[in-house]
């Protein structure tokens, strides 16, 4: 029997006039919602960074994510990675799904975009939840790798073609760190290996280059930071000094490495709701709830009705439909009009996974993910 409360993301891809296509991401939420705009982060994609939190964060929110430049379906990064590119594609996003403001919700390179987001496109925010992230990475192991490593890297990228083609998993699971299931691990290697590790290291690159000390204290909308107090690729303490220089800005402190996300995602979801809920009016979150329940009584009432006039004893429950797909897929350029459910989209055909290679919406192969858990 399917879950009445599982909530399942579309995917989709989505043109941004003037900068190139994406894949995104989407979870409709409860009627009237805030949107929550997560950012993900380096080597990584928006399905590695945030797929097993989308359940848990669309049963309050509409929750939107895409892939960044150079990174997965993401626009292609040219020969530069640039962090303000990633925070004008992502206002860029907004605009396109016709979202006024939204709370922009960034993991490690994916919270330096935020904060971009905060600096370059401020009208847009409503709020920021920033999670295992710094002003800076001065005297991180970050910094460091970029400094010993990346430049020679970068140099033979450059004169060995073969190396061009190598994916960004190389860099990526060291950054991360280690993941406990094998499974899941396989799965974190090949979503990783869909961004080149040229991509990948102008990347780390462009994060060693950012700094917002001089005006992150300038952030006036509610803030929250979630500090992953185990990492040992964004200090914790670099972390911290990120939360004390923003002002107002509420501490959600997880006993957890950078690698939360795949190794803890219980964990890392309940984080990311305490702080949104820090972040998002009561009234807001308070009336997207009674919308969804007003929902699930209707649905409800409707059933006793049918069983009812089915002749059905009381109480007598009706056969369960069958459960949604893992993600259902949209044809690119697809436009939705504004307020359209996304649950009721059409769902995949049965026994199809995306995610073992075929692009059901195009009929392209994309590339095996080699051992996907499930979600």
């Amino acid at each position: 029997m399917s879950d009445p409360e599982a909530v399942q993301p579309l995917t989709r891809l989505v043109d941004l006039p003037g900068r190139g296509t994406t894949r995104v991401w989407e979870c409709a939420g409860p009627g009237g919602a805030e949107t929550l705009m997560l950012i993900h982060g380096v080597t990584f994609t928006a399905e590695l960074n945030w797929s097993r939190v989308f359940a848990p964060l669309a049963r309050q929110y509409r929750v939107v994510a895409a892939d960044l430049r150079g990174h997965g379906d993401g626009i292609r990064a040219g020969s530069r990675f640039r962090l303000e590119d990633c925070a004008d594609d992502i206002a860029a996003l907004a605009g396109v799904l016709d979202i006024p403001r939204f709370v922009a919700v960034g993991y490690s390179m994916g919270g330096m975009v935020a904060q971009l987001l905060y600096q370059r496109h401020a009208p847009v925010l409503s709020g920021l939840v920033l999670c295992s992230t710094a002003t800076n990475v001065v005297g991180s192991p970050v910094e460091k790798l970029a400094a010993l490593a990346l430049p020679t890297m970068s140099a033979a990228i450059r004169w060995n073609p073969i190396l061009q083609l190598v994916g960004a998993e190389v860099l990526g699971t060291g950054l991360l760190g280690h993941i406990d299931d094998p499974a899941t691990a396989s799965w974190a290697r090949a979503q990783m290996g869909r961004t080149t590790l040229a991509t990948a290291v102008s990347a780390v690159q462009a994060v060693c280059g950012f700094s917002s000390d001089h005006w992150i204290g300038s952030v006036d909308v509610p803030a929250a930071v979630i500090v992953t107090a185990r990492d040992l690729i964004v200090p914790a303490s670099s972390q911290r000094e990120l939360a004390r220089a923003i002002p107002g800005a509420s501490v959600h402190e997880v006993d957890a490495e950078h690698g939360m996300c795949l190794n803890a995602p219980q964990l890392f979801a309940s984080a990311l709701l305490e702080a949104s809920s820090s972040v998002v009016p009561a009234p807001a979150r308070q009336d997207g709830l009674l919308r969804r329940a007003g929902v699930r009584r209707r649905a409800g009432l409707a059933a006793r009705a049918l069983a009812a006039g089915a002749g059905l004893p009381a109480g007598t429950g009706l056969p369960a439909a069958p459960g949604p797909p893992a993600a259902t897929e949209l044809p690119a350029g697809t436009e939705l009009p504004a307020g359209t459910d996304l649950a009721a989209a059409p769902e995949r055909p049965a026994g199809t996974d995306p995610a073992a290679g075929t692009d059901l919406a195009a009929g392209t192969e994309r590339p095996a993910q080699n051992g996907r858990p499930d979600r």
